[in-house]
């Protein structure tokens, strides 16, 4: 099979595969990241779609004399851009994950991302434009596009394993790395004047990043599904002690109004029923309901706090959701995050201060 063939069939393959696979993801968000105005899987979407626009590239130039050099610089150019392009969108999308590992999460996340990626974008793009300008055979613009793919490829592998990860799908996760290491052995191959090797191995990690793709938009379907979900015009508080028949109290606390999950009574704490008490009476008494956490090293004498230390709130947190779930059987960000986002407020002035968000109606404090 001569080689025109082979790149008739490949280029007629990447344009089918990777259109119908930019449709899916985006019939994906959709139904879902729409609602959730996360635009990740949009980026991630128009990635592929660059893929399948190569495939289209590859189908014209199967129909000139890619011995002209004006037709083989076109042909090269046009790769690199979209080549180009891809890694763009991919590192565009980076933004938009929820699982960053820490080491990058700040960089990522702040307002110059888009700079750091973006100048490594131009400075690679600008030769890559020269070149429709010249007739110059030898270029580095094979090179440039390595350079930034490898250094998407490091940094989406970074990413797509703390996701993976943070979501208990280890296994996921190492698949995800070797389809990196796969990507980035197809990259090293561009180097080379082995076209055939080149187009299959494109073939391979194309398709391989393709189920990825898919799989961590699944994975993101399981997280929502469960995350926490609360009603919040049903959220209630409802705490109470009784007195047991060797003589000692037995406290208690309710919460409802979380979709799923009936309401039942919690054990907690002396202190954990006190501090509950304290908030639902300064709510209910006609106040603003705030309570003053004691600052970290204020050693003054006679200022009296409501609460002396956070991590009274953060044991009380914990003792709510081991009743509510199960030891061990949540975790942050899934139902602490969104638990303590209905229960509380906390003041925007930064003075220390938090109340209960649930409506007065809604609390109870009941003896028996």
């Amino acid at each position: 099979m001569a080689y025109s063939d082979i790149s008739f069939f490949y280029g007629f393959w990447q344009l089918a595969v990777c259109l119908f696979a930019f449709l899916g993801l985006l019939a994906i968000w959709y139904h879902l990241g729409r609602k959730q105005k996360d635009y990740g899987q949009i980026w991630l979407a128009l990635s592929i779609l660059c893929w399948s626009a190569t495939g289209g590239v590859e189908l014209y130039f199967t129909t000139k004399d890619l011995s002209e050099v004006a037709n083989s610089n076109l042909l090269e150019v046009w790769k690199s851009i979209l080549s180009l392009l891809n890694s763009l969108f991919i590192l565009i999308a980076l933004s938009w994950f929820k699982y960053l590992p820490k080491i990058l999460e700040k960089v990522i996340k702040s307002k110059t991302w888009i700079v750091i990626i973006g100048l490594p974008f131009v400075f690679s793009l600008l030769p890559t434009l020269s070149k429709l300008f010249t007739n110059n055979q030898h270029s580095i613009i094979s090179e440039l596009d390595v350079y930034y793919s490898t250094l998407t490829l490091i940094l989406l592998g970074m990413v797509l394993w703390e996701s993976f990860s943070q979501r208990r799908l280890k296994l996921l996760a190492y698949l995800s790395i070797l389809c990196i290491m796969i990507t980035f052995l197809a990259q090293v191959y561009k180097l080379t004047n082995s076209e055939v090797n080149q187009l299959l191995l494109s073939a391979i990690f194309k398709t391989c990043l393709i189920m990825i793709f898919f799989a961590l938009a699944l994975s993101w379907v399981k997280d929502i599904s469960e995350t926490l979900s609360v009603i919040k015009n049903q959220l209630s508080l409802k705490i109470g002690k009784r007195k047991l028949d060797d003589g000692k109290w037995e406290h208690i606390a309710m919460v409802g109004g979380i979709f799923n999950i009936k309401n039942k009574e919690t054990h907690i704490s002396k202190s954990n029923f006190a501090l509950l008490e304290k908030f639902i009476t300064q709510r209910k008494n006609g106040s603003d309901g705030w309570l003053e956490i004691k600052p970290k090293n204020d050693s003054r004498d006679g200022k009296i706090y409501d609460i002396n230390d956070y991590n009274e709130v953060k044991r009380l947190m914990h003792t709510l959701l081991d009743g509510l779930f199960g030891k061990g059987l949540w975790s942050k960000e899934q139902h602490e995050k969104p638990l303590k986002e209905a229960l509380f407020e906390i003041s925007k002035n930064r003075d220390r201060k938090i109340r209960l968000s649930v409506a007065n109606e809604m609390l109870e404090v009941e003896t028996t």
